[in-house]
């Protein structure tokens, strides 16, 4: 349906296009009078109307999302993993950083199937699997596998893949694809245009940083609730704004040109009047 993405903006948006997507197809199954996908298909296909293909969406490094939007991320990929699968859409979720701020147990909580391989620590085993056992395992595709219908970890053992197999496989899956390649990805409404709504943010970085008299990137992250990437790109807007200096290195605020904004003095109100 689309590349692959690797801009946080461009991932948050196949994120929000999957659960757009997912509202859509349940108002679809609502209308046929259908329970989950399968019914749907097979009630279009006697009316000799257009079916909805499966969808599977892939979030290879999760710290990566998590680091950079945790309230999105999150928000997304729950809804998703508690709503998607009956009308289609599956997730699947990687990370090699298995930590609680990563796989938080809101996320957890619905991913009953999980895999875990060697890990350092058995803390890090139970983040995964709720039991120790994969500090154990011996690497090269060792793997313990979660299956909710068992309830305890079974051990297996990953194949391993050349690049001309896994070429040959997604090759595969694009003869067999459903949907027609299209110009754009159907998320591409969905990327956040930096000129759309950016003035609101934009006027309340520059009143930030000329309250505090102090500007960098993890100031504005904190207060505007924004990833990294979008912060560091206020910081090069109000530099050319002349509202900052230039970046000083060594993790260091960056300077403030402009003068704080004057409080009114009441005491000088009364005298006027």
């Amino acid at each position: 349906m689309g590349k692959v993405e690797t801009q946080l903006e461009r991932m948050l948006a196949v994120l929000k296009w999957a659960l757009a997507e997912m509202d859509q197809r349940y108002r679809l199954l609502e209308s046929a009078r259908a329970r989950d996908l399968d019914s749907f298909n097979r009630k279009q296909e006697r009316r000799k109307q257009v079916t909805l293909p499966r969808i599977v969406v892939l979030v290879d490094e999760l710290a990566d999302l998590m680091m950079s939007a945790p309230d999105q991320t999150e928000h997304a990929v729950v809804r998703l993993a508690q709503m998607a699968r009956a009308v289609g859409i599956h997730l699947v979720v990687a990370t090699q950083r298995p930590s609680t701020d990563v796989v938080t147990g809101l996320i957890k909580a619905n991913f009953p199937s999980r895999i875990a391989f060697s890990v350092a620590s058995s803390i890090d085993s139970r983040v995964i699997l709720d039991v120790n056992g994969a500090e154990s395992l011996l690497g090269r595709g060792d793997m313990l596998f979660l299956n909710p219908e068992v309830g305890t970890p079974q051990r297996a053992q990953g194949v391993l893949l050349k690049d001309q197999e896994i070429d040959s496989v997604i090759e595969y899956w694009q003869k067999k694809q459903a949907v027609k390649p299209a110009e754009a990805p159907p998320w591409e409404g969905m990327v956040q245009d930096e000129s759309e709504g950016g003035d609101d943010l934009v006027q309340m970085a520059v009143e930030l940083v000329t309250k505090a008299q102090r500007a960098s990137a993890s100031l504005l992250q904190r207060r505007l609730r924004i990833g990294f990437p979008r912060a560091a790109r206020l910081l090069d807007q109000l530099e050319e704004m002349g509202i900052v200096g230039p970046p000083l290195g060594g993790g260091k605020d960056r300077e403030v040109l402009v003068d704080p904004p004057e409080e009114d003095d009441p005491d000088s109100e009364n005298s006027e009047e």
